[in-house]
């Protein structure tokens, strides 16, 4: 297959990515994966490359699903690897095209970032016209994307994935609330009131091929699902399916006593409209909650 057809998807091995090759390869694409190993057993990947020696000239469309996981403390050191493993590895990805000739640049850059650009927002809804939030997270994401539009000046379309929680099989997220769940223990955090903007795994990989398929879409688009949780009844649907009781709350100050900066996180409220995805039609397997809880859990 000519690279001319080939997506190169930085993080093939990772929870979203190892599932990305068996999309891209019915919609006629070829997969080159980018590890840092170099290598894996990913289904449906023809070629590997390291991410220290990535090379995508000639490749149709580059994903980069870079980024270490922030569901820990914030430390200093935690801190560097979050800029490092989004600001870096996206501003390497951008010199690395820079340097190419331009028959030889990617058509698409496909990034990643997250609906923590929003900040903490109340009842606003946002869409992905809205203005950006405020907070360490908030600039993370700013600057993660400002390094990746960079690339719109070499040409090459770029489509931001604002990503919220994303709920799967084998996912920290998933696998960490089922635990939790089981326990009967698992109540809402804080007030509860605050809006959850979540996407089910599958959902969130065909709006990724999506990205590099369709060239309508480009800027930033949000990859939630269209019928959003308050965190309180998100939490009861969830024990009512594992039939467990959720009655203990998390009072606010214990969460960022314990989590530090991410616990701010969890107490954020976004209600997060994926208004781009919508307007192109694309349909989701699991627009609401229940649904994304039958697939995952079976149905009640």
């Amino acid at each position: 297959m000519s690279n001319e057809s080939v997506v190169a998807v930085i993080g093939v091995s990772g929870f979203v990515g190892r599932g990305l090759p068996k999309l891209l390869r019915e919609r006629g694409f070829g997969v080159l994966g980018l590890s840092r190993s170099g290598g894996g057993e990913v289904v449906g990947v023809e070629r590997w490359q390291s991410v220290a020696a990535m090379d995508f000239a000639g490749c149709h469309a580059v994903v980069n699903l870079a980024g270490e996981s922030i569901d820990r403390r914030w430390s200093a050191a935690n801190r560097k690897k979050f800029h490092d493993s989004r600001i870096g590895v996206t501003r390497r990805v951008v010199e690395l095209m820079r340097n190419l000739p331009v028959d030889q640049r990617p058509k698409v850059l496909v990034n990643a970032s997250a609906v923590g650009i929003y900040g903490d927002r109340g009842e606003e809804e946002l869409d992905e016209r809205s203005a950006m939030g405020k907070g360490y997270l908030a600039d993370l994401c700013r600057e993660w994307e400002e390094v990746a539009m960079e690339a719109e000046a070499l040409g090459v379309r770029v489509v931001r994935l604002r990503i919220g929680v994303v709920l799967g099989r084998g996912g920290s997220a998933f696998e960490k609330l089922v635990r939790v769940m089981k326990t009967g223990l698992g109540g809402k955090l804080g007030h509860g009131r605050q809006w959850m903007p979540w996407i089910h795994l599958h959902d969130l990989r065909r709006a990724i091929v999506e990205a590099v398929a369709d060239e309508r879409m480009s800027g930033a688009v949000n990859a939630v699902a269209p019928m959003g949780e308050r965190n309180a009844d998100f939490t009861q649907k969830f024990a009512k399916r594992l039939r467990r009781p959720a009655i203990l709350p998390v009072p606010a100050f214990a969460l960022k006593l314990v989590l530090g900066g991410f616990g701010g996180v969890l107490l954020a409220s976004q209600k997060v409209r994926p208004a781009v995805l919508e307007s192109l039609g694309f349909y989701f397997c699991h627009a609401d909650f229940e649904s994304a809880l039958d697939d995952l859990l079976g149905a009640g």
